[in-house]
Parts: structure tokens; sequence; C-alpha cells
């Protein structure tokens, strides 16, 4: 790609870029957010015309009027957020837009099996994919472009949503798809990531093209200088500011698939049935979470670890109360909430950043300052006496952006005209600028550069010093570590191990996230130790393991 250039109104998204892929290769591109990669990346998929430059593969100028051009010349791309129908299957989204391949029966699902069976991928033909989490989307993703026959692979943040141990299965994927002649563009944040699997190295700022790295000579620390102008951030938090006082209590919480029933031995007997045996003959319905409970602190950060569809997302619906548990008690500050409406929770004090920024924290379509509003309506400044105060609410987000940093040529842009990092520095904005009580962060820096990073850190940490309670869930095991101030690792729906942030390895924690250990995770935890952390013994069925 060579002088490529994209104006868009009030902004120069790339501005006379050139970057050379060589062929079988892994090719890393980075830069802060809002440097233009994935505008880059977008022209070269198809999805925008460039306003300058030229575009060559094999030697070969092409111009692309649409993503079926780009597929047709063996290009696929696999998107931070992804474009996947909810209401289909697996299969059905893979097949969808390319019947002619494989067709859409027995010959498909054969085809989509092979490919998830030599890449690893796991991936079940049939399942629904608004059933699925993060990281089985995107596996699906990785084999729709797979399928289409691709031969330039562009994965934008690809490794955003996995474990230590799945972003190493990975880098062994990207290494097998090198040695059979295929090229990977990966664009990441992660910059020890990007040393450790990429060949050539393009580092992007405010537009333009700053230079390349050699991933065999450069640190972490050059990189990010070269990338942001300045240090890597870290998230290490040194100073405890726990106290005694309880903000969230959750006891027992337990949420069956399908809203089944639950009778436990805490509200039912049944005559002559063994105690032990109790749950598992009276529940109708595998567990999604098991009789989950725990305390957070004001000024405490408490940290889940686990792979994602562990009971991750059961339990932030819970305790927002976007689904109903089918037993426990959640009190929030002293109060009994368990049956309380979303709204009175969030007037109540509870702040959510949400693991799906596009699905759950945004309307795209709409301008800042009524994205600013959202899940805040009742309270000032956004409404005055019950009625919306547009005039508060514009003001308010001038402030936003201006604190947080927030870079839009203004509030009456829509959310979808901004960066990934960008959305995100506006969602914490928005849940900060109530003062909550309680705070449940969901990846709240998920696809975020060095930079925004540090900010939605250093907004964290100074609520928390303030007495903010807050739930920490991520799939950044160092962020998870250098925040929290407890940690607990979430598996089929039980916290199975705890562990202390100041001595526990990520590899420690990612090995209790598969299951292999349990209890309290110390240095010479490298075995399962069970103890009574929330697990008991039990017998899952081929089903569960299937799962």
């Amino acid at each position: 790609m060579h002088g490529i250039t994209k104006r868009f109104p009030g902004v120069v998204a790339n501005k006379d870029i050139a970057i050379t892929v060589r062929k079988g290769t892994v090719h890393a591109l980075v830069g802060e957010n809002g440097a233009g990669k994935s505008t880059l990346m977008k022209i070269l998929y198809g999805m925008q015309k460039p306003d300058e430059g030229t575009i060559a593969i094999d030697g070969e100028q092409v111009s692309f009027s649409s993503p079926g051009d780009a597929i047709a010349r063996g290009i696929g791309m696999v998107h931070q957020h992804f474009m996947l129908a909810d209401n289909l299957t697996v299969l059905e989204n893979v097949v969808l837009g390319g019947e002619k391949l494989y067709g859409i029966g027995a010959k498909a699902r054969k085809k989509i099996k092979e490919i998830s069976d030599a890449y690893g991928l796991g991936v079940r033909p049939d399942a629904l994919i608004e059933d699925l989490g993060v990281a089985d989307r995107q596996r699906v993703e990785i084999l729709k472009v797979l399928y289409r026959g691709a031969k330039i692979l562009i994965l934008d943040e690809p490794t955003a949503v996995l474990v230590p141990q799945e972003v190493d299965a990975l880098f062994d994927n990207l290494r097998e798809l090198k040695s059979e002649g295929l090229t990977v563009i990966f664009i990441s944040h992660k910059l020890g990531e990007v040393l450790k699997v990429a060949d050539d190295i393009t580092v992007i700022r405010r537009g333009t093209t700053v230079g390349t790295a050699d991933p065999r000579t450069t640190t972490t620390k050059q990189l990010a200088e070269l990338m942001v102008g300045s240090e890597l951030p870290s998230p290490e938090t040194r100073e405890s500011t726990v106290t005694t006082v309880p903000m969230l209590q959750v006891e027992r919480l337990t949420v069956a698939e399908g809203g089944a029933p639950v009778v436990t031995e805490d509200t039912a007997r049944t005559p002559g049935l063994p105690d032990a045996n109790l749950r598992e003959n009276t529940v109708a319905g595998r567990l999604l979470l098991d009789g989950i409970s725990f305390t957070i602190h004001k000024g405490e950060i408490l940290g889940i670890a686990g792979v994602e569809g562990n009971g991750q997302t059961e339990l932030i619906e819970a305790l927002m109360g976007m689904m109903t548990p089918d037993a426990g008690v959640i009190t929030l500050d002293g109060k009994d909430i368990t049956k309380s409406p979303v709204r009175k929770r969030r007037e109540g004090g509870i702040g959510y950043i949400p693991e799906d920024r596009h699905r759950h924290g945004l309307l795209l379509e709409s301008s800042l300052w009524e994205n600013r509003i959202l899940g805040h309506v009742t309270e000032a400044p956004n409404s005055k006496r019950g009625i919306i105060d547009p005039k508060a609410a514009r003001k308010d987000t001038e402030r936003i952006v201006r604190e947080y940093d927030v870079r839009t040529p203004g509030i009456e842009v829509t959310a979808a005209s901004l960066s990934g990092g960008n959305q995100q520095k506006l969602i914490v904005g928005r849940e900060m600028s109530h003062n909550p009580k309680f705070l449940i962060a969901a990846h709240p820096t998920r696809g975020v550069d060095v930079g925004a990073q540090a900010q939605i850190w250093d907004a964290i940490r100074e609520a928390r010093r303030e007495g903010l309670a807050v739930l920490l869930i991520s799939a950044d095991l160092d962020e998870l570590i250098g925040l929290s101030d407890t940690l607990r690792v979430i598996y089929r729906g039980r916290l199975v191990a705890d562990a202390d942030p100041a001595t526990v390895t990520p590899e420690e924690l990612g090995t209790a996230m598969t299951g292999a250990a349990s209890g309290h995770l110390d240095a010479t935890d490298a075995t399962d130790n069970r103890s009574d952390a929330g697990t008991d013994a039990r017998t899952d069925s081929p089903e569960d393991e299937a799962r």
C-alpha cells in the first residue's frame, strides 16, 4: 500500500501511509487508538475507498469497490467488532454470502469441521451465535475467513479476549498458516505479543507511518515510545485502599439454564434424599451460576478471572438486574436489591462498563451527547424534574470529552464515527460521572491503546481511592493482577480458586481458568489441590464436557 490517504468530515484518518507486507509472514500493525490502523485495513478489505494512493497484490495493482472484490483476491478480515448475525447458527453465518462455495448442507458442514479441526478452533456448527461468548465468536470469524480461501488474513485485535494458553494456541495457528504460505496482518495494542509473533512491524501515529521495527532487536519500551511517544503504562497498583465496610454482598447466587426452577438445600428438603446429592436431584437444567458468594468492600477491586463462557456474563446480568437469579441474595450498601429493576440499581449507585461496547454500551448511530444519557436518563445533569435536559447533557458531554481525552471533532458526531478506544473512553467517562458506589468493569480496556489504557486505569484507581467498590472482569491477566486487591477464578459457574495478586503469575491464573487447579493459588500450586473454595465432587456428563 503506497501513499494511502483517507479523509472524513473534520478528520484525516490516513495520510500518505506506506506499508509493504512480505508473503508468508506475520506483519504487525501497531499504533494508538485513532491512529488509522482500522481505516487502513478497511481500505485494503474494500470497505472504504482511498482518496489517494495505490494498492498492489503480488506486484499487480488492484482497486476494490467492495469486500467481495477483496475476498476474490484472497483477502479476509476478522474485525475487532464481529460481523455476525446473532439469530443464525455458526454454519449459517459461515456460509452466508458464500453459498456457491460448498452449498449450505452436508458438504459445507464437512468443510467447516475440516477447518475447525485443522486449526484447533473447536467450533460447533449448530450453535446459535447469540449463545456464544466473545472468544467463540472470534473463532467463528476466523473460520469464516478461512472457509472463503483467504491467502491474506487481517486480524484486528485478535488476542483481546483470550487467556495466555489460548493466545499461545492462536500463535501456533498463525505460524501454521504462515508455513503454508499464508500472510497475516496482525493489528494489536499488546506490544509483548507483537514482538513474540511478528516477523515485521509497522508503526502508525496520528494517521501516518512513523517507522518500522525489527521484533528481534526491539523492546516493548522502544516500541511504545515509537507508537505514542511515551513509556508503556502499567496497571500495577501498590497502595491499598480496602476498607472493612462491605459495599456489595452476593450470597449463593444461582442461575439455571433457561431460567429453570431451582431448589437448593437452603430452601427445601426432600425426604430420604442425602444432603450431598440434594442439589443435583432438585435442579432442573444446567447451572450457569452455581451458588456463588463473595463480598466487595469500599475501596476494593475484586478481579474475576475466567475463560469466556464460564458464567461471567450471567453474573454481570444478575447484578445489573438484566436477569432474575433462580436463588441467592444480592445486597448493595446494606439494601437487598435482588428483585430491584435495572433503573433502581442504576439510581442506587451501580456503574457499568459492558463487555461489548457495541451491543450493550452505545447507540452507534446516535450522537455522543445522546450516548452520554444512556443508562442515566433519570439522573442529573441529563434530566430535570423528569424531563430530558439536552442543553445540560451536551455541556456535560463536552466536559467528558475534555477530561477523558475523547478524540472527536465534536459532540454532535455519531458514536460510530469514533475509534474503538475513544468509544470506550466515552463510556468510562459516562459511568464515572455519576460517582458510582459500585462499578462493574467488564473488559474495561479491551481493544484500547496504551495511552487510553493508562487513562482508564487511572480513572478506576482514583475512584477506588475515594471508596468505590469494583468488580473487574477481564481477559487481560496482567490488568487483573495489576489492578485487583483480591482475585477469584470462575470455572463452569463456580468460584473455584482464589489468589493473591502480589504473588500469582498469569500462567498460574491461566492454569486455574482451565480447571486444572483450584483452592488458593501460590507458587507451589502446580497440581489440582481441590479444597472447599467453591468446589465439590461432581462428575460431569458428556454434554457438560462437550460444552
